[in-house]
């Protein structure tokens, strides 16, 4: 059996150390190394879109890969990718290091430099490991993640009151009603309002997960709230001070395991940094800042981008802003907005129309917003426009949607442990 190989390498000589070596191996076939962890997830999701058996059967993890720490790579491909071996290559091969990198779902450590005989064995073991998965896989194991793993939108306000929380539950409603299966997350952790605007209450938060290694289906699913708009709800705690506990690895973790769930997961992160949604916004496909078009918050939509830029979690052209509350007597126009946070714009602004939203916002029933309100269709629209909508050949209830627009996260959250900054 050949056994399909592919090592993410930063370093350019231990790539050329690993690729030789690698060559040297029977019935190996490895790949290019891929740089970074942002093109290794690429590449896996790339390759399983058609099947499992597209996907290498062992990927190494050089332990100085970046930007996502090699043991948080490890959890995010064994979360998103249960089919594939992971092997960590690193220069300390203790016991501690070994007991951690099996905890984060690897099957196997290497040590530095490079021995032929041990990075056989490893290989072997963790590809004759993937091939059992594989086959247990293909007999349908209902309490197993499969699959790529779906698209992440985060949803930031500039400042409170722009529209942020109502914003994220448009977009989310959208997505279901064009026949995505999509879960809305409120990591808002301290004052989140995402099962009021809904006129839900549950018994379940965030926090209950912030503590669990291993978030398989069964627990993922007892946190969820399923609601009757077919929204999968897991929602910030009721007591803000539980938001502490969940920090920026938990964070991680429970994205990725909702990814792996649900094709559309939107994310509602409220107005404050903390290390939580700032690994959230790291990991987005899409992200988005919410602003109104005047001076205090364009001020604070600036500011925002420029911590995001500092903490190396988003570039300022990797950011979606959406102007709410606009209109055409408005002085700040969304192509000055772009100028002055240097993002991009989206081509629809919402328009300010509150009267239309008076009545489902007191009652806490926004999913229930007529179809005729220029809020909604706004809202919707610009969900097509940001590629949040179902594809064309899927049942569609929604807007039409414009052009999608890809983006992609680049950085680390690590320096909020040093500093956090509101």
């Amino acid at each position: 059996m050949t056994t399909r190989i592919l090592p993410a390498v930063g370093d350019p000589d231990a790539a050329r150390i690993f690729s030789t070596l690698l060559s040297q191996l029977p019935s190996a076939e490895p790949a290019t190394p891929v740089p970074d962890s942002t093109t290794l997830l690429d590449t896996l999701a790339r390759l399983a879109v058609d099947s499992l058996d597209e996907l290498p059967e062992v990927v190494l993890v050089h332990e100085r890969i970046g930007p996502v720490p090699a043991l948080e790579l490890i959890r995010e491909v064994a979360l998103r990718f249960p089919a594939v071996g992971v092997v960590l290559v690193s220069s300390d091969a203790g016991p501690a290091l070994f007991s951690a990198a099996m905890d984060s779902g690897a099957r196997g450590l290497v040590g530095l430099p490079l021995s032929y005989e041990e990075l056989a064995a490893r290989i072997q073991a963790a590809a004759q490991w993937s091939v059992g998965v594989r086959r247990h896989l293909g007999g349908g194991a209902a309490d197993t993640f499969t699959g790529p793993g779906g698209r992440v939108v985060t949803v930031t306000g500039a400042k409170g009151g722009v529209g942020t929380t109502f914003t994220a539950v448009q977009f989310a409603l959208a997505a279901a009603a064009s026949g995505r299966r999509t879960a809305l997350v409120d990591m808002d952790l301290q004052a989140g309002d995402v099962g009021s605007y809904l006129d839900v209450q549950f018994r379940r938060s965030i926090a209950d997960l912030a503590g669990i290694q291993d978030i398989s289906p069964r627990v993922l699913q007892d946190a969820v709230y399923e609601d009757r708009t077919g929204l999968a709800l897991l929602l910030a705690p009721a007591d803000g001070e539980r938001g502490e506990e969940v920090d920026d690895r938990a964070a991680r973790h429970i994205v990725g395991a909702l990814r792996s769930r649900y094709e559309l997961v939107v994310v509602d992160c409220g107005t404050q940094v903390t290390g939580a949604n700032a690994a959230a916004v790291e990991m987005a496909d899409v992200a988005v800042l919410v602003t109104t078009p005047d001076v205090i918050a364009v001020r604070a939509a600036k500011r925002m981008v420029r911590l995001w830029e500092r903490l190396q979690v988003r570039k300022a052209e990797d950011t979606a802003v959406v102007v709410n509350r606009w209109s055409k007597h408005t002085e700040i126009q969304p192509a000055l907005i772009e100028k002055i946070t240097k993002t991009r714009a989206t081509r629809t602004p919402v328009p300010a129309a509150f009267k239309e939203l008076q009545a489902v916002v007191d009652a806490g029933r926004v999913q229930d917003l007529d179809n005729r309100s220029t809020v909604k269709q706004a809202l919707w629209t610009l969900a097509g426009e940001l590629g949040l909508l179902a594809a064309p050949d899927a049942p569609a209830t929604s807007a039409p949607p414009g052009g999608a627009l890809t983006l992609r996260a680049a950085g680390t959250v690590s320096r909020l442990r040093r500093g956090r900054e509101g």
